[in-house]
Formats: C-alpha cells, sequence, structure tokens
C-alpha cells in the first residue's frame, strides 16, 4: 500500500473543478465520493448545482462514477436520478472498489482522478490505485472528537500541498 497523503490538488469546493481543468490535465475520468465532497450526509439526493456540473463533465466527454464507503442505502438514493457507476462500503483507502469503477467507466490509470474530502480514506485510496487525487475541504465537517482529530492529523499534508504547489490546482 502507498503512503502517499499529499493531495495532487486541491480545491475549494468541487464544482470549482472544471471539467476544462480536467481536460487539461489529461482526465477522462473522475471517481467520486459522495458525502461531504458533492452534498453534506444529510442531504440524500443530488442538488442542482451537483446534476449541472456532472452534465458538464458529460458534455466533455468526462465518465464519473461513485466510490463512497457509505451503506447501499445512501448510495442508491444518492444515484437514483444521475445513475452513475456507483459503488457502496468501498472500503477507501483500499483500491479494489476504484480499480472496479475505472474498469466498468473504461478509464485508464493515467487519465483518472478521484476527488474526495478526506486524506486517510480519499486521497491514500487514489494514490493506492494509481491514480491522481484531487482533496476538497469537507461541505459540512462534523466536529465530534474523533474528527476533530482526524482534521488535526491532516494538517502536515495539506501544509505540505500547499508548500509544494501553492494554495489551489
Amino acid at each position: 500500500m502507498s503512503l502517499n497523503f499529499v493531495p495532487d490538488y486541491y480545491f475549494e469546493k468541487f464544482n470549482d473543478v472544471s471539467a476544462d481543468f480536467l481536460k487539461s490535465i489529461g482526465v477522462k475520468g473522475i471517481l467520486l465520493d459522495i458525502d461531504n465532497t458533492l452534498e453534506p450526509y444529510e442531504h440524500d439526493e443530488p442538488g442542482e448545482h451537483v446534476i449541472t456540473w456532472l452534465k458538464s463533465l458529460e458534455e466533455a466527454g468526462i465518465k464519473a462514477a461513485i466510490v463512497s464507503n457509505n451503506n447501499l442505502e445512501r448510495v442508491e438514493k444518492f444515484n437514483k436520478d444521475i445513475n452513475l457507476v456507483a459503488f457502496h462500503k468501498s472500503k477507501k483507502p483500499f483500491k479494489k472498489r476504484l480499480l472496479a469503477a475505472m474498469e466498468l467507466i473504461k478509464s485508464e490509470k493515467e487519465t483518472t482522478v478521484f476527488m474526495g474530502d478526506q486524506i486517510f480514506t480519499d486521497v491514500w485510496a487514489a494514490h493506492n490505485a494509481g491514480i491522481k487525487s484531487i482533496l476538497v475541504p469537507p461541505i459540512n465537517d462534523k466536529r465530534d472528537l474523533f474528527t476533530k482529530f482526524k482534521r488535526l492529523l491532516e494538517k502536515p499534508f495539506l501544509r505540505k500541498f500547499r508548500k509544494k504547489k501553492g494554495n489551489s490546482k
């Protein structure tokens, strides 16, 4: 397992990641986390901003798939109207479901990115799968003790990213 926790790209929100940007870095496929990346946990379905963004990717020829650690019911409800290739209980940071999603959307490692809100699941999973990662801050960060601790552990990797690449992209 690769232990690279530094994201390749960082954006303030998912829809700042434009189809033009993705095409400029050679992306033809994007794997997506749902919770706190596209929508907060409390939203069962994608909002219009998510649907519009996904349509812009589709129009640019970029295929998308969902790879979530959440349960089947959550993923099915979220995916009902957008009908993407979708995996639940993906056990990120393990790479198995990412590779399966890439196979189904016919995307190669060199042309695929994974976007999520957590370093120790999403960024790590992307790097385990041999693909690039895009990190976005959580939409609605839970502030329980475990999450506070996890976010504290992420800070050195965000500093390393910013030092290496600047504040975004």
